[in-house]
């Protein structure tokens, strides 16, 4: 995956300060999902292993898009109770409004996971029809189903008769070069009950590959009365502006470039609120919370762990957790600090930490390097 890299993120904000008063635009206004107001009109986008309730509510404080929404859920994992997938479902107070994102390719089944869903307090429900991964794609289930159009209805009404909450779906512009597939989908889920639909202007074919072509969401506005959010290359506040502007989408979905840096969010969001880019981080406070996603994780992971178990966790257990919570961000920490000077020394160390010490011992290396590098 793709960070948004310090050193473009500080290019950005040199080259555009007044982006938000430049008189390119007004303030874009928010937009709602059934009652729901999302407001800014900017949303994070789910991410496998990624948008954690951690990370989530990190970018909530930080940023504070108008929906954040969660790691992908297999709803056949669900039915089958996998302690794994179900603490993805759990929900901070603080992050709302949030849609719990959901897959699968039998429509009783993601059914049954939107009600466990909406149980667990989710906002909203949102259809994964986007995803191109392979062992997604091999069970029928996300982007998959834009070939099979009467299946992708099938389940959409399956979900929206099964709860209360708005639905929305997210979907590609198609399974590849040879049909643009979103328009006539989207009309037959805005016929269902959807609430909003997201586009992510690239074929499934394409993965990440090549540049999306917002063109298609401009032509998917044509097509809708329910709010549409494109997604796809929203790296800059200059990329969310142009995005509203030129489409006509009611909001934008940030994604790749918020990974480990809530930063790069904030500034989208005020953006397209019409506010003062903030000035980016300085190192220290990239390191402060980084370590503080490590440190929520690590929590977050013990307190699922003695969920499950029904007591207080043993030392070795507790080692064992902060040591899962650890593995699942070695990507990840890294991309707080890539750019600075003294990063690149350390990565290996990074990549290899097993523990909350030593991600600490070895970010504090980048903090004497870079601090070394300034001294006369």
């Amino acid at each position: 995956m793709e960070a948004f890299e310090s050193k473009l993120y500080v290019l950005a904000i040199a080259t555009q300060p007044n982006i938000a008063s430049s008189g390119n635009t007004a303030p874009f206004p928010g937009f709602k999902i059934g009652e729901i107001t999302i407001d800014p009109p900017v949303v994070l986008a789910p991410m496998e292993d990624v948008t954690s309730l951690p990370m989530r509510v990190i970018a909530k404080r930080i940023a504070n898009p108008g929906l954040l929404v969660t790691e992908f859920i297999s709803a056949m994992a669900v039915h089958y109770g996998a302690e794994k997938t179900l603490k993805k479902m759990r929900i901070d107070p603080g992050e709302r409004p949030l849609s719990i994102q959901i897959f699968g390719a039998e429509p009783a089944i993601m059914a049954e996971t939107a009600r466990l869903a909406e149980e667990m307090g989710a906002d909203i429900v949102d259809i994964n029809m986007g995803c191109w991964v392979p062992k997604v794609c091999k069970t029928g289930s996300g982007a998959a189903l834009l070939k099979d159009p009467d299946r992708a209805e099938e389940i959409v009404r399956a979900v929206v008769n099964a709860v209360q909450i708005p639905v929305t779906v997210k979907v590609r512009a198609g399974w590849d070069y040879s049909l643009f597939a979103a328009p006539d989908l989207a009309k037959r889920f805005e016929q269902v009950g959807i609430k909003m639909l997201t586009l992510h202007a690239r074929f499934a074919k394409q993965g990440f590959e090549g540049e999306a072509d917002w063109r298609l969401i401009g032509e998917l506005r044509k097509a809708l009365s329910i709010p549409l959010v494109g997604n796809g290359d929203v790296k800059t506040p200059e990329d969310a502006v142009r995005m509203l502007s030129e489409t006509g989408c009611d909001g934008v979905m940030v994604g790749r470039a918020a990974i480990a840096n809530p930063w790069a969010l904030a500034a989208i969001t005020a953006a397209v609120s019409g506010q003062p880019i903030p000035q980016p981080p300085t190192l220290s406070e990239r390191i402060d919370v980084a370590l503080e996603h490590v440190s929520s994780a690590i929590q977050f992971e013990e307190e699922e762990f003695e969920k499950r178990m029904k007591r207080p966790l043993s030392e070795s257990e507790r080692l064992d957790s902060e040591g899962r919570a650890v593995r699942a961000l070695r990507g990840i920490v890294p991309m707080y600090v890539k750019g600075f000077e003294g990063a690149a020394q350390v990565r290996s160390e990074l990549y290899q930490s097993s523990s909350y010490a030593e991600i600490s011992a070895t970010l504090q290396k980048v903090r004497e390097i870079a601090n070394a590098t300034l001294e006369p």
